[in-house]
């Protein structure tokens, strides 16, 4: 009996000396600032970034860190991962979380492929399952992975201006995901009101879907009309790259999403 208790004693001491080890390790890297090479790439890469204010870069810099540690690159089709794709994706991801308490808990990969890839999208209605195979620029599965196309990938981050950005989108999916399911729904706030969340953004949702049948045109795009966690995602792309867009066409939407995220990137410059 003492012998099993030694050992529950010690196998006690080791996860908790593990626990604080990883605890370490993330302090640390959140805590440590990238190199300026580094800085000068995601700045080349992703010039939305340039528009962070200050006290966001730093905060910006530990989680790409803690990013980097945390998730491993692979290329698909012959694709070289480079570290300018590494830095420019993980920029990206974490410029949605920069400033809240989200993580992306359950990622661990990330594919890329050089351009759009084949996906296979399988539909049930009731016993009958039919299979097809589409193009796509971006997937999230739920607990990971992500995968990109690197060319759209790219180009999305360049253009930080026209409301499309897959990276955006794809991680959006992940956020939303944390809260156990995507269904446009993600894991709110401290505060956040559930059922304020649910009335606008269904409210959002459902006007949405009807400018769409009839053809008008709409800040957030378009693909947001096919559910509404793709609603969220658009959106959530929009709010980055066209903030002021959204705030004046949905500002409930735009104000839903400040909060979620403790962002104004209205008002950055």
């Amino acid at each position: 009996m003492y012998v099993v208790l030694v050992i529950l004693m010690l196998i006690g001491a080791f996860s908790s000396y593990r626990y604080w080890s990883r605890s370490q390790i993330r302090s640390r890297l959140l805590s440590t600032p990238l190199s300026d090479r580094d800085q000068a790439i995601i700045q080349a890469h992703v010039p939305i970034v340039r528009k962070l204010p200050s006290d966001l870069r730093a905060k910006l810099d530990g989680k790409v860190n803690l990013f980097l540690e945390q998730v491993d690159f692979y290329g698909c089709d012959g694709l070289e991962v480079t570290e300018d794709m590494q830095l420019s994706i993980a920029a990206q991801a974490c410029l949605l979380i920069v400033n809240s308490d989200l993580w992306y808990d359950n990622l661990t990969t990330v594919l890329i492929y050089p351009n759009a890839f084949k996906s296979r999208q399988r539909r049930h209605s009731g016993y009958v399952v039919t299979e097809k195979e589409i193009v796509r620029t971006g997937e999230s599965w739920d607990r990971g992975p992500v995968i990109l196309s690197w060319a759209h990938s790219e180009q999305g981050a360049l253009n930080d201006h026209d409301g499309h950005n897959v990276v955006f989108h794809e991680f959006a999916h992940q956020i939303d995901d944390l809260s156990g399911g995507t269904n446009g729904v993600p894991v709110l706030a401290k505060g956040q009101s559930f059922a304020e969340w649910e009335r606008v953004f269904l409210t959002a949702y459902k006007a949405h879907v009807q400018a769409v049948e009839k053809g008008s045109s709409t800040v957030i795009d378009p693909y947001g009309a096919e559910g509404h966690e793709e609603f969220f995602a658009v959106s959530v792309e929009v709010f980055f790259e066209r903030p002021l867009a959204l705030k004046k066409s949905v500002p409930e939407v735009y104000a839903q999403l400040s909060q979620l995220f403790h962002l104004d990137p209205a008002t950055w410059q």
